[in-house]
């Protein structure tokens, strides 16, 4: 009995020793989706943040494809020891369980929540030269389109948001799926596709460039960050689309590690430089804790299932 107290003990001792040295090493930030998408941006600047409050690099690695569950199932099998995390997304961690037959991972059960970062909404993306003016005239050209529209999807957020606006439209498209978003909007700006959702990351450089326009933001309401543009609700009552970040670990990685990780982005993210410095980005700075974060992922799960099943969204 005594020697079980002692090894109980010891091992306490041990894991609060690795807590107080991590990291001790690089720390690998897995970003499940392309460079230039919005979390990606997010993934930068955190890795910038943490090697300055923590000590050593946060390297960034893209590891995308089948909206983002790629690099989420690598993280999911990697070693629980804090060195391999995940910047995820509503996509990654909840929407995907409704997205796909068979997920190559299970978002509740094989990770371990870190923080919730931010919240955020996209705005309907088309060229410039797009025929409609406005939402209504978008619905309008769309139901009389030859063949339906083609709509770009590379999140969850996106291809929900696309099924949601064809539901209230009432017209159809022809989807095509993109490993990220910033190639949607890509090719909406070539012409391969005729419409997308993005993240106002990338949808308001394209706008500022006069490259493309906005018919609307998936937000219930007009946003300050571009209050011209008419929430979609406006014009479909009910219509709203909002996304969210945040990082998760392995499951089974200490939880001192977990909260350490916690508490350097909570500390960085928090700065009203960093708030005035992601809100810039369309992005709100949301944060939850470890436990907060699990159960949020837990309700996000049942939501994008629901959405994507009213969507009427046929897993792949």
């Amino acid at each position: 009995m005594l020697k079980l107290i002692c090894a109980i003990a010891l091992a306490g001792a041990a894991a609060a020793a690795s807590a107080q040295d991590y990291p001790s090493h690089p720390v690998k930030l897995v970003v499940p989706f392309p460079a230039g998408a919005g979390p990606d941006t997010v993934a930068r600047i955190l890795s910038q943040q943490l090697h300055e409050s923590l000590g050593q690099p946060f390297v960034v690695e893209n590891r995308s494809g089948a909206l983002g569950a790629l690099g989420a199932a690598e993280v999911a099998r990697s070693a629980p020891d804090g060195y391999t995390i995940l910047i995820t997304t509503n996509t990654t961690q909840a929407a995907n369980v409704a997205l796909f037959k068979k997920l190559q991972y299970d978002p509740a059960k094989d990770f371990a929540p870190i923080i919730r970062l931010i919240t955020t909404s996209m705005m309907l993306m088309v060229r410039s030269d797009f025929p409609a003016r406005n939402l209504r005239e978008f619905v309008a050209h769309a139901r009389s389109a030859p063949g339906g529209l083609t709509a770009g999807y590379g999140s969850a957020g996106t291809q929900v948001s696309i099924a949601k606006l064809k539901s209230l439209g009432k017209f159809s498209t022809v989807d095509v799926p993109y490993k990220g978003v910033p190639l949607a909007v890509a090719d909406t700006l070539s012409g391969q596709v005729s419409f997308t959702f993005a993240d106002f990351a990338v949808g308001l450089a394209q706008i500022k460039g006069g490259k493309m326009k906005s018919l609307g933001v998936t937000s219930l309401a007009r946003t300050p960050l571009a209050p011209d543009i008419p929430a979609i609700a406006e014009e479909l009552p009910g219509f709203e689309t909002i996304l969210w970040y945040g990082l998760v670990a392995p499951a089974g990685t200490p939880r001192n590690v977990v909260n350490r990780l916690h508490d350097a982005v909570n500390k960085s993210i928090t700065r009203p430089d960093m708030k005035t410095r992601l809100g810039i980005m369309g992005l709100d700075v949301a944060p939850m804790n470890p436990d907060q974060f699990a159960d949020y992922i837990k309700s996000e799960i049942a939501k994008w299932s629901r959405e994507a099943k009213e969507a009427g969204i046929q897993p792949e």
